[in-house]
């Protein structure tokens, strides 16, 4: 993992666990000593930040971390979930069989990644596995689209992750969705997704709500 990746995901989840609050500063050479880095790997972690906007870059005033508002959060899990929805509906009558069975062994190597200690490989796992949905729905606006929206909401997608026992119903539900593609049943494979999306929203609740590991709230 590159040191920027690392300082981005760091920096990721103290903002979405509320360790860092909207308006904190940031200081690029705090920052740098904290992670035993030069300044240029924090610029490009900030600066993906901002894309994505859980930092604001104020010229002349540095680097604050945004404010957002629960009722966002809300809406773009409400976003994400339609997308999602609707590129697995498809998916389901344009994929070919390479496409499902890269979807069953990205699926069965994720395994090995359930628990707590396996959050980060599990969320890398669970962007390939989305992101094969978006492929096969061979649609390239649609899947540009659903990137882009997986890109702006990763933070708190892998959040919620870290919420008790999560990692595994993530994994259930997905084996519950790819039952229904298998099937090549449309509606029912919607469904699931669904389902999936309404669950992780719920389970960044609970991880907002749980006592952090380090302390923090």
């Amino acid at each position: 993992m590159l040191l920027s990746e690392r300082v981005r995901i760091a920096l990721a989840d103290d903002i979405t666990s509320g360790a860092l609050g909207p308006g904190a500063d940031l200081d690029e050479q705090e920052l740098a000593d904290r992670f035993g880095a030069s300044r240029t790997p924090v610029r490009e972690a900030l600066r993906h930040l901002a894309s994505v906007g859980l930092v604001e870059i104020r010229p002349r005033r540095g680097v604050v971390v945004a404010s957002l508002s629960q009722d966002q959060i809300v809406d773009m899990f409400e976003v994400s979930a339609e997308i999602e929805v609707i590129c697995v509906r498809i998916a389901v009558n344009r994929m070919n069989m390479l496409e499902c069975s890269q979807l069953w062994r990205l699926h069965e190597e994720s395994e090995a990644m359930i628990g707590n200690a396996a959050v980060d490989a599990y969320d890398r796992f669970n962007y390939s596995f989305h992101e094969a949905i978006y492929r096969a729905t061979h649609n390239s606006f649609l899947a540009i689209q659903a990137l882009a929206l997986r890109e702006r909401m990763a933070a708190f997608r892998r959040a919620q992750l870290r919420a008790a026992n999560r990692t595994s119903q993530s994994r259930r539900e997905h084996e519950h969705i790819l039952n229904a593609m298998r099937r090549g049943d449309g509606e029912e494979a919607a469904r699931c997704m669904r389902v999936h999306m309404s669950n992780a929203f719920s389970a960044f609740g609970r991880y907002l709500e749980s006592p952090k590991a380090d302390g923090n709230v």
